[in-house]
């Protein structure tokens, strides 16, 4: 059986949250990133977790852990001043291991099913990506906010996270690339390596602001109310 690990990163500022720390907001009576972890301790898909917070978040995060009784975080580390500093950061505590999924940690709406398929994605070309199709019509637009162009949204996905990589693919990719970036796969994707899309989820989100906490919180309570139903 293949060794997966994950890195879930919750190392951000939260400026659109009023100064809030969105990682450890309430939801249902836990904080957010709490959710998010109990996906990936409860998966049997899952070997081994880094989390990745803010330094002076660390404290908080050790309390969670030792509370929830987690069994499968390894390490708590600091993250880095750029999210890819972030990711790097907990890639390098890993163990050995066959995958590592980078997911980010204000996004708890996931389900197995969701690990399931980036990991199907993945094992076809070694590195994969949750996204979904995009339902508006996207502008590029200039400086002076004159549109320049409207791209055929037929070929336009909106990329998410859990993302999936072979491990060894996944460091190299990070202990070459120079550049910013904003999510793992470009990194990837600068090596000239193919990526493949999967099925993400609209439910999927990102917590980024105080209404997106709203929407998490609706969308959770009707997973574990499913749940409950069998």
């Amino acid at each position: 059986m293949a060794n997966i690990g994950a890195v879930i990163v919750a190392a951000g500022r939260s400026t659109r949250m009023g100064g809030v720390d969105k990682t450890f907001a309430p939801i249902l009576g836990l904080p957010l990133v709490a959710h998010t972890l109990n996906r990936f301790e409860s998966s049997p898909l899952i070997n081994q977790i880094v989390l990745v917070l803010a330094e002076d978040s660390l404290a908080q995060g050790q309390k969670l852990v030792q509370e929830q009784g987690y069994q499968k975080v390894a390490h708590i580390c600091a993250g880095g001043q750029r999210r890819q500093d972030s990711v790097r950061n907990g890639l390098e505590l890993l163990s050995p291991c066959d995958w590592i999924m980078v997911h980010d940690g204000a996004r708890p709406c996931l389900d197995e099913d969701m690990l399931q398929r980036g990991l199907d994605a993945a094992a076809e070309c070694g590195s994969a990506v949750a996204g979904v199709p995009v339902k508006d019509t996207i502008k590029r637009v200039a400086p002076d906010q004159m549109v320049n162009e409207t791209p055929d949204r037929s070929a336009l996905w909106a990329a998410q996270t859990p993302q999936v990589f072979r491990y060894s693919l996944l460091l190299e990719a990070h202990r070459t690339c120079t550049d910013d970036v904003t999510d793992d796969a470009a990194m990837v994707e600068s090596l000239g390596h193919p990526v493949k899309m999967f099925q993400g989820s609209y439910q999927n989100i990102k917590v980024t602001t105080a209404e997106d906490l709203i929407i998490a919180e609706a969308f959770l309570k009707a997973a574990l109310g499913k749940a409950a139903l069998g």
